[in-house]
């Protein structure tokens, strides 16, 4: 097997100082969260940004700090989201593809999403994938429902995205696909050969995820975004601790954990 890539997302956009104080929120917070991940074995962040006061954002200014800030500090893969929070706009969900980071998410459907719906008609997703191809950002095909494989790959048949594409499993939210391993496997086998993949389990699922796709052969997202607990009644110390675990977890099954110049090769991605 290939090395495991690991994934943090280290802050979300639906997490509040108040669920857990060690979220990180200014650009040094999350510079300084990020390099722990990095120290710990993550080879990937999952980023999204905030406000002073806390609330989600997708303002490309406030990106271009929090990027500043990770990048003086190590050289972990930044993917920004394209996602933001639920109600955004097209236009401020794509706003940080125009800082150009390696790579950055390309959620292929809408999905009910907890409360809200989390809404990507059509247009929205080609217009999105046509900006990364554009700016040679490497998309990861956001998945929170088998369909949104299909709205992929019929994006490659248009000659908008090419294979091989790197997914993401994003399973247990509420109103999407369940955080099961027999769903997992269903995905998996949905692929095309060659694609790469990465679960990211919600809540207690994380590392239940995590241990199947490592012996699966696939790769791990973990951190606050998805997951505060480090187990049942004990919140995590910081993302770091998750990503810890994921590698020690790794190695102990027998696969060795990426750098990130590694996981560039692995997905594809030239080091800008």
């Amino acid at each position: 097997m290939e090395k495991l890539i690991i994934t943090v997302a280290i802050c979300g956009a639906e997490v509040r100082k108040t669920d857990h104080p060690a979220l990180p929120v200014s650009a040094q917070e999350l510079g300084d969260e990020s390099f722990r991940a990095y120290q710990a074995g993550a080879s990937v962040v999952h980023l999204h940004v905030r406000k002073d006061d806390g609330s989600p954002t997708q303002d490309a200014i406030v990106f271009a700090r929090a990027m500043e800030a990770i990048r003086s500090r190590c050289d972990i893969i930044i993917q920004t989201s394209t996602g933001g929070a639920v109600g955004m706009s097209a236009e401020e969900r794509s706003s940080p593809l125009t800082l150009n980071p390696e790579m950055a998410t390309l959620t292929c459907g809408t999905v009910n999403f907890g409360e809200g719906v989390f809404w990507n008609p059509p247009e929205l997703i080609e217009r999105f994938a046509r900006m990364m191809m554009e700016r040679g950002i490497k998309p990861e095909i956001e998945v929170f429902e088998a369909g949104m494989i299909a709205n992929a790959l019929r994006l490659v048949k248009k000659g908008i995205l090419h294979l091989p594409l790197h997914f993401d499993f994003v399973m247990g939210v509420p109103g999407g696909i369940t955080a099961s391993a027999r769903d997992l496997v269903y995905l998996v086998e949905s692929l095309p050969d060659g694609c790469t993949w990465t679960v990211a389990g919600i809540g207690r699922a994380e590392l239940q995820l995590a241990a199947v796709a490592i012996v699966m052969g696939g790769n791990v997202r973990c951190g606050f975004e998805d997951n505060l607990f480090y187990r049942k009644g004990e919140p995590a110390t910081h993302n770091s601790q998750l990503v810890d675990r994921i590698a020690r977890l790794s190695k102990e099954l027998g696969r060795e954990v990426a750098e990130p110049d590694e996981a560039r090769l692995i997905l594809g991605i030239s080091k800008k």
